[in-house]
């Protein structure tokens, strides 16, 4: 039987560990661009500061989307996403 927190996690733990994001994949380190998944519905990137949204367990990681919530701090990011960017 299946995990019942792994079911009702926004995403999958192995789509989190492969997903980057794309403005930073390309920076030197380790391991450029590792996002980490904030208030079940937003993914961070540390070195760029962009944060994408995910949406109907989708996530959006489009540059201008992942660009407009980089000077919102996480606490401050709206639960749910907003539907229009």
């Amino acid at each position: 039987m299946a995990d019942e927190a792994t079911n009702n996690a926004p995403i999958s733990p192995e789509l989190l560990d492969i997903l980057r994001c794309p403005e930073a994949v390309h920076l030197d380190g380790d391991d450029p661009g590792r996002l980490t998944l904030e208030h079940d519905c937003w993914l961070v990137c540390e070195e760029s500061g962009h944060k994408y949204p995910i949406r109907g367990g989708i996530p959006v990681m489009l540059l201008e989307v992942g660009k407009k919530y980089k000077d919102v701090p996480v606490e401050d990011l709206p639960v749910p996403p907003p539907e229009d960017d």
